[in-house]
């Protein structure tokens, strides 16, 4: 099962500037957590891409998030995947069956919700340079785990330099696996009640549920 926003890449760091929390890179993240912290609650849809240049993988999806606080709700073609902050249910349609189990905010697993804050825990950080994507102006920061058995071992984030939106974000995992996130569509402050972030069985007719708890 593949799970898409375990955040949801091998080689080795031989830069030395990622021995150094850069202030420049520091400066531009908090800019971009600050707008981010300020919304009560934002929807985007995203464009998500799987890449493997050695296996020849190139795979493309397109999905929805809508996050409020803790809470999140991604819905992608071949999985849709619920978090109300305690419980995190992740059903698959292909299968008629959804997968239950509890939240761990302490995991390695990065929690797409909390993507403008995942620099401030256990990761260096460096300013790269500035790159037009899109048609938007980016400064490219690269993340970089403390931890060498860390799950991806580079986050690079394409962050927006007039307005310090988030253009992008690419984790590179050990397998040579690189998974891109664009966001193509951003409505900040949306109207969403809290049971939107959870899975109503009803709704799912002879769905298999499958408790991990």
């Amino acid at each position: 099962m593949k799970k898409a926003f375990s955040f949801i890449l091998p080689l080795l760091f031989a830069t030395a500037g990622f021995s150094q929390y850069d202030p420049k890179a520091l400066e531009i993240l908090e800019a971009m957590s600050k707008k981010y912290k300020a919304y009560t609650s934002f929807e985007a849809n995203i464009s998500h891409s799987l890449t493997n240049e050695t296996e020849g993988i190139k795979e493309e999806f397109k999905g929805k998030i809508t996050v409020k606080g803790e809470k999140f709700r991604l819905v992608m073609d071949d999985q849709e995947i619920i978090n109300n902050g305690t419980t995190v249910w992740t059903y698959l349609p292909a299968a008629k069956e959804v997968n239950i189990d509890n939240y761990d905010p302490s995991s390695d697993e990065i929690n797409p919700s909390k993507i403008y804050d995942v620099y401030k825990k256990g990761f260096k950080y460096l300013y790269l340079e500035d790159v037009t994507e899109g048609g938007v102006l980016c400064e490219v920061v690269d993340l970089v785990p403390e931890k060498k058995d860390a799950q991806y071992f580079k986050i690079r984030m394409n962050i927006s330099k007039k307005d310090r939106s988030i253009q992008s974000w690419t984790m590179f995992d050990k397998g040579g696996n690189k998974y891109k996130y664009a966001i193509t569509k951003f409505t900040p402050n949306v109207a969403v009640a809290d049971n939107f972030f959870m899975f109503d069985p009803k709704k799912y007719p002879g769905v298999e549920i499958i408790d991990l708890r």
